[in-house]
Formats: C-alpha cells, structure tokens, sequence
C-alpha cells in the first residue's frame, strides 16, 4: 500500500483558509445586499448581469451555466424564477433546437441597473478599499493563473450527461 499524498503545508493551509473565509464572508455580503435591495440571490444577479454583458442580452443555457458555474439543472429552476418575474425568456435556439436561449427583459436590465451601485459600492468597501500599493495587480494576477488553471478542466455543467446524447 503506498503513502497517502503528503497535505498541506502551515502556509498553503493558511492561505487556503483565508481565500475560502474571505470568499465566503464576500458572497454572504453582496448577497446579503441583493436580496435586500433587488430580491434577488447572488446567482440570479449572477446570471443578468452576465446576460445584460453579453451581445444581444442573451446566451445559450449551457454557456450562462458555466460562465457562473452551475448545474444545469440549478441553473434551469433559477432562470425559471427570473422567467416567473419577467426578467428573463427562454426560447429555444434558433440555430439549434437542442439548445435553450436566455435573454435578459428591459425589466431585467432595470432591476440590474437599480442594484448595480450598491453592489459595486458593497465589493469596493470590502475587497478593495484594505488593499494598499500593487495589492490589486497581484491579487488579479495569481488569481487569473489560478482560474486558468481551473477551467482547463471543465466545468461540471459542460461534462457530458450521463446517458443522454443530447446538448441543452
């Protein structure tokens, strides 16, 4: 029987633990703030506000689930509860009928536009405002390599479905 992998040394432990708090601390607070001042949760803002980024206002199912890193089947019940709100529509492709197009409502883009300052003030309050001199090049740096490295695999909404041959 050969030796388990060795773990993680004081330094990597420490920094793996600051990322997951400061991620969690983060996330509980801009969601904190959408729901509060939009009703929505972080990955509905998640989803128009990537919809309202991309050309048109409108992305396949399957690329807006990878983009925010979701199942496809958490992904279909939110964009059903943005659907019931009028914020979004789906339809599906014109150019393939397997896939599903999603397409952010003006009163999406509203909605977006209503809670974007607050958000934006929430982020800069907590993430930015403690950082000093290159603290933010070097954060985006390590921070992009690492993500680079991560979706080198796909993510999980992109796999394959087990027994299923088609594509949303």
């Amino acid at each position: 029987m050969s030796d388990p992998s060795p773990g993680l040394n004081a330094e990597q432990l420490g920094a793996y633990f600051a990322l997951m708090e400061v991620s969690s601390l983060l996330q509980y607070a801009v969601d904190e703030h959408l729901r509060a001042d939009g009703d929505l949760s972080y990955v509905q803002f998640q989803i128009l506000a990537r919809l309202v980024d991309s050309p048109e206002g409108r992305l396949r199912m399957t690329d807006l689930a990878d983009g925010v890193v979701y199942s496809r089947s958490g992904l279909t019940y939110q964009a059903g509860l943005l659907e019931k709100r009028g914020l979004i529509t789906r339809a599906p492709s014109p150019d393939d009928e397997r896939s599903v197009m999603v397409t952010v409502t003006d009163a999406g883009r509203a909605l977006i536009a209503h809670v974007l300052p607050g958000h934006v003030e929430r982020v800069r309050q907590l993430l930015f405002e403690p950082m000093r001199g290159r603290d933010l090049v070097t954060l985006g740096g390590v921070l992009g390599r690492v993500r680079e490295h991560m979706r080198a695999t796909p993510p999980r909404s992109a796999k394959p479905r087990a027994g299923r041959n088609r594509a949303e």
